[in-house]
């Protein structure tokens, strides 16, 4: 009867601990591809384009910043490889300079624009893209496929 009763208490614990706990800004923020599948585009690669499957939600500038972050560069920006500080918390925390921001290119505008690709790990490990300055960010995998030459 008492181990019943410890069961009892127990299970109501767990029940009230999951209805009470606060969703956090990654649980809110980062949103994986929601058709489940990535749609096979071509990506630019150094000498040719290169069969790379990525989402389809990337835009074709995207695409091209994932192959220079995936070579090393050269970037276009200064600002391009400086750590991401994830103060906004919309990301798992991790040790400060695990997040590195790349620009994407916005078509039309003279400056940065709000669009960035945010990878972590050295080499990348996880990849995320913005298109609103960090508001969202959607998670992506850019090594599916990938050999270690052509990451070069």
């Amino acid at each position: 009867m008492m181990r019943r009763r410890s069961l009892v208490v127990v299970a109501i614990l767990i029940a009230l601990a999951v209805l009470l706990w606060p969703k956090t800004a990654t649980q809110q923020a980062v949103v994986p591809d929601p058709s489940g599948a990535h749609a096979p585009m071509a990506l630019p690669g150094p000498t040719g384009p290169a069969a790379h499957p990525l989402p389809a939600f990337l835009p074709r500038e995207a695409r091209e910043t994932v192959a220079a972050i995936q070579r090393g560069g050269p970037f276009p920006h200064r600002q391009d490889g400086a750590v991401f500080g994830n103060r906004e918390g919309r990301l798992p925390r991790m040790l400060r300079g695990f997040y590195r921001e790349y620009t994407v290119a916005t078509p039309g505008v003279d400056h940065r624009g709000t669009r960035r690709i945010v990878t972590g790990g050295n080499p990348p490990q996880t990849w995320y893209y913005t298109d609103d300055h960090y508001d969202s960010l959607r998670a992506f995998d850019a090594d599916a496929g990938v050999s270690a030459r052509e990451r070069r």
